[in-house]
């Protein structure tokens, strides 16, 4: 059983147990989290149900395992001939949710 679900604009494909990096949530660690933007489920087998544009009624559920920063990315800006230089860095937030259950509609 799996689900392709979206947050933050992104989409992941999960089945129960995985761990998905998705960015920063303002949630505890060890809160619930619940997906309910899922744009496609399978129930094993042949039995796919794809949503337009969601699946209506199917959820996911996840817990916060933790909140941290990604590794420094360093962006350096420059102008030929001008002696214009700029650096900076930069340290994206994510957080690290483990997948606890997917709810199929009934």
């Amino acid at each position: 059983m799996y689900a392709i679900i979206e947050a933050d604009g992104k989409q992941f494909r999960v089945s129960e147990g995985d761990l998905i990096r998705c960015d920063a949530i303002d949630l505890e660690v060890g809160s619930t989290i619940a997906f309910d933007r899922v744009v496609l489920t399978s129930g094993g087998g042949d039995a796919v149900s794809v949503g337009a544009p969601l699946v209506a009624g199917a959820t996911v559920t996840g817990t916060v395992l933790r909140q941290a920063k990604d590794k420094k990315i360093l962006v350096f800006k420059y102008k030929p001939k001008k002696r214009v230089r700029k650096l900076v860095g930069h340290r994206q937030r994510f957080a690290e949710v483990r997948i606890d259950k997917i709810q199929l509609p009934a």
